[in-house]
């Protein structure tokens, strides 16, 4: 139990030595900003006699740990953070929220205004900044990332089991539908899969209400998302499926914060958060789901059904056109249910093409997303590309959750895009006549046999994918685009490709935090940050330098800079200009195999978010096969390179990093921290400058540990 706060202090001198803060940083991609938003605090700290404990929060996991006596002791909390960070145990204490960037472009007033921030209390949501907040858009957005990177395991692991299932113990029964032997070991791994796709809609649910109104949330989330995916529940035959989950979720989270509003005596303030809030929360959600939300949807199920019905004599093209749509839009929901059941009921009177057009529009969306993150892996992160490699296998079994994913953190580019590419493939399947003896879609019906008009029923898969795929990449780089042209909102862009698997939001992150995010996230982007990744200290594993060859004995950083690739004068004057010399630079070891596609490659990273930092640092970097190993450069410019800095100053201190694919993990992104911890120090940066040639340079760089 912490103990509450005293009063402020004041006066200078010796009440200002016995001042003790604690701090914690963290950026959504956890390298670069994290570490320079702790370095940047710690120093001012010191400056002025303050002991402060700073706790950073990266990709690996939180480093320098605050604990209990630790918080016991403080007089004061920064977090200066664009994710959640669980302020729980510092109940009692003066907590400041801010943005990353501001524990880095100020963190001096940072110091003097948590002196005077408000004392957090038990279930209150984090103080924002005064400087400003983030827009709601933005919070909802990372709510809604939060809850799709809980799900993504859920799918992955559910889609791939049953997947598996079917490819290795299921087969077509004469009396209709692609089986599974009952009491077979197949069966029982199809059912673990079942779960996992049972469990994926409560946890998107959950941990977007977890988002937005923290733990309390949590249980009512879960429960609303497990009623959304229930339609017996509300008569209907169908689920809402995730679009449900997403509106349940975001109900619970927005009604546990307005319960946490009501004022109760203190005898019940103990029990608010793990009994009262959870309880109310959960049966008004539930009952209102039941008895409001959920009649809408049976009765849209209903009248749809009737709707169909009714076009079965038309144009061939029309109705399977329509049926692509409709299985295309929700992957699963109320919509897409409708056109299968609407399929697998005409089967048994004969009619197998409307279950044709169906079974060739079930694998479009996520065999469609699966293929947009191969043509342009730079709109997507490590983490998309992985689920969407997933979603590729998912979509020949004709598992349409597969795209679920995606639609859910880009619902405006890629449900379009899905209904396009669906439709396209409905409409082809349709006109050639196509037929589907079982109830179930993908390539998979066609490999045992239950598809009639085979090559035409591929060609209708094959473009309606690449119809997906294409529409996709369009919409998010035209996303794109009009994103960075637009002032960056707290956090997280809107609908931003470029997201890793995000955690929670608080009450939303101040302006400044807001660049400090955008840029954050874009420093490693393209890098493909993986969900757990090499401590950023500590001594390089045996094998990091092997790749630097004869120059390991001259080389630093794990021996990818070397003198070979340090240049002391810089002789670019433009952006563009600087990464070709800097490429060049690179190009002397002899592990670069594709100038150009070097150069193109960086320029593309820039084109995403600039790599400066501020303070007169760049630091461009590439993932790419044009590089044969790890590969550091590093050259100083006397004059600067306008590099869009954040704080509007030229590069003159220019680091260049480049990988190839298949070692873009551990060690490019440990020299990224590295890098950033030791940059913010004034006296690194002045002997860098200051350094005569290159063998200066490299004594000066060797500090880098």
């Amino acid at each position: 139990m912490t103990s509450p706060a005293g009063p402020p202090p004041t006066g200078g001198g010796s009440e200002q030595q016995r001042l003790k803060l604690l701090a914690v940083t963290a950026c959504p991609t956890g390298i670069a900003h994290t570490y320079m938003a702790a370095e940047k605090l710690a120093q001012a700290a010191a400056s002025r006699g303050i002991d402060m404990k700073v706790e950073t929060q990266g990709s690996i996991g939180a480093e320098n740990v605050l604990d209990d006596n630790d918080v016991s002791k403080a007089d004061g909390v920064i977090i200066a953070a664009d994710k959640d960070v669980d302020l729980s145990r510092f109940v009692g204490k003066r907590v400041l929220t801010v943005g990353v960037a501001e524990g880095i472009h100020h963190p001096e007033q940072l110091i003097e205004r948590v002196r005077s921030a408000p004392v957090h209390t038990a279930g209150a949501a984090p103080a924002a900044s005064a400087s400003g907040g983030g827009k709601e858009r933005s919070v909802a957005y990372k709510a809604l990332m939060n809850g799709v990177s809980y799900m993504i395991p859920f799918v992955v692991v559910g889609g791939l089991l049953i997947a598996i299932s079917l490819s290795l113990g299921g087969h077509t029964d004469p009396s209709g539908g692609l089986v599974i032997p009952k009491d077979s070991f197949w069966m029982d791994i199809n059912n673990i899969g079942v779960i996992g796709f049972t469990l994926m809609v409560p946890i998107l649910s959950g941990y977007i209400a977890y988002a937005i109104g923290d733990r309390p949330a949590l249980v009512p989330g879960m429960i609303g998302g497990w009623i959304a995916n229930t339609g017996d529940l509300y008569d209907s035959k169908a689920g809402a499926g995730f679009i449900g989950a997403i509106v349940t979720g975001f109900l619970a989270g927005y009604l546990v914060l307005w319960i946490k509003k009501v004022k109760v005596p203190k005898f019940v303030q103990p029990i608010m958060p793990i009994i009262v809030i959870p309880i109310v929360a959960t049966t008004a959600l539930g009952l209102f789901f039941i008895y409001v939300i959920g009649k809408p949807i049976s009765w849209v199920f209903e009248h749809l059904t009737d709707w169909l019905s009714g076009m079965t004599g038309t144009s061939a093209i029309l109705l399977g056109a329509i049926l692509g749509l409709m299985i295309a839009f929700d992957m699963g929901g109320p919509v897409n249910k409708t056109a299968f059941l609407f399929g697998t009921g005409l089967i048994a009177t004969g009619n197998q093409t409307v279950m044709g057009m169906c079974a060739a529009a079930i694998p479009v969306m996520p065999l469609g997303q699966g293929l947009a993150t191969l043509i342009r892996r730079r709109l997507y992160t490590e983490q998309e590309r992985e689920t969407g490699l997933a979603a590729l296998f998912m979509g020949c079994f004709g598992i349409s959750e597969g795209a679920i994913p995606f639609a859910a953190a880009r619902p405006a580019q890629v449900i379009p895009a899905n209904m396009l590419g669906g439709a396209v493939a409905g409409a082809i399947a349709g006109v050639a006549g196509v037929e589907d003896a079982v109830p179930h879609g993908g390539p998979i019906v066609a490999v045992l046999g239950a598809v009639s008009g085979v090559p035409m029923f591929f060609v209708a898969v094959l473009i309606g994918t690449a119809v997906t795929g294409l529409t996709t990449v369009t919409l998010v780089d035209v996303s794109e685009r009009r994103r960075k042209g637009a002032a960056p909102v707290a956090g997280l862009g809107v609908a931003g490709p470029l997201e890793p698997a995000l955690v929670g939001v608080g009450a939303g992150a101040a302006a400044g935090g807001a660049a400090g995010a955008v840029v954050a996230q874009r420093i490693v982007a393209s890098s493909s940050a993986p969900a757990a990744e090499t401590a950023p200290t500590g001594t390089p594993s045996d094998g990091a330098g092997a790749d630097a060859g004869a120059d390991t004995n001259t080389g630093v950083l794990s021996g990818y800079l070397t003198e070979q690739t340090v240049k002391v004068a810089l002789d670019a004057r433009d952006k563009e200009a600087a990464i070709r010399e800097m490429a060049e630079l690179l190009a002397r070891t002899g592990k670069v195999t594709d100038l150009d596609e070097l150069v193109a490659t960086a320029l593309r990273r820039e084109e995403q978010g600039t790599t400066g930092l501020g303070e007169e640092i760049a630091i461009p970097h590439a993932k790419t096969d044009a590089v044969t190993a790890p590969v550091v450069g590093f050259a100083r410019s006397a004059e600067g390179v306008e590099w869009g800095s954040l704080d509007g100053t030229k590069a003159r201190l220019v680091f260049m990093i480049s990988v190839p694919e298949a070692a873009a993990g551990d060690e490019h992104l440990r020299i990224l921290a590295l890098l950033s911890r030791k940059l913010m120090d004034p006296g690194f940066r002045e002997r860098l400058i200051a350094a005569p040639d290159e063998g200066a340079v490299l004594e000066v760089l060797n500090e880098v540990r």
